[in-house]
């Protein structure tokens, strides 16, 4: 079996580390510790790990470009050895899922987000599996932009480490199921 990759989305920069746009950034560092594979090595606009987690050769990758510019690691994955779409796995926020709940996906459009909507254009399809973590929608009257790009509060905080074990599933299930499942 190839090398299968794992892709948090989010902004670079200190200032966006801790912001509901970075969850996916987030996981990424989550499953990063988990698995003992740290994102030491970094080349143009893409930070990385490399190693074996559960018998599998994995890839995980935080793309260092903005959000709407995350299908910039398409051709990096694929010049790796990422059989793509199938051996790909994006985490990112998602603002039509409740905060600290997390969705499944195997196809599907974007709803909004860019770094999965530049993701799904550099390869052309939709068919690419995803975990959406759930960020909630901003309080009426409250700009989505200033939303997502704010920090996340600490009983959000909270939800988000409540999910780390169900995230770890679905990565398993991912893994180990032929990515035919629904959470």
């Amino acid at each position: 079996m190839g090398t299968r990759a794992i892709v948090g989305l989010g902004n670079p920069g200190r200032e966006y580390e801790r912001t509901r746009h970075n969850a996916g950034k987030i996981f990424l560092d989550i499953l990063s510790e988990r698995a003992g594979i740290p994102l030491n090595q970094q080349k143009s606009l893409i930070q990385w790990g490399e190693g074996e987690w559960k018998g599998e050769k994995l890839l995980l990758v935080f793309p260092l470009t903005y959000m709407n510019l995350s299908g910039k690691v398409i051709p990096w994955l694929r010049m790796k050895g990422v059989h793509l779409p199938e051996d790909l796995l994006v985490v990112l926020d998602d603002m039509d899922t409740p905060l600290g709940v997390l969705r499944f996906r195997e196809k599907g459009r974007s709803g909004g987000q860019k770094g999965l909507a530049s993701i799904i254009e550099a390869l052309g399809g939709d068919r690419i599996s995803r975990i959406k973590v759930g960020i909630g929608r901003p309080i009426e009257g409250q700009d989505a932009s200033d939303y997502v790009l704010g920090s996340l509060h600490p009983e959000e905080r909270i939800l988000l480490e409540k999910a780390q074990q169900s995230f770890f599933d679905l990565v398993d299930r991912w893994l180990f199921s032929g990515r035919k499942t629904e959470a």
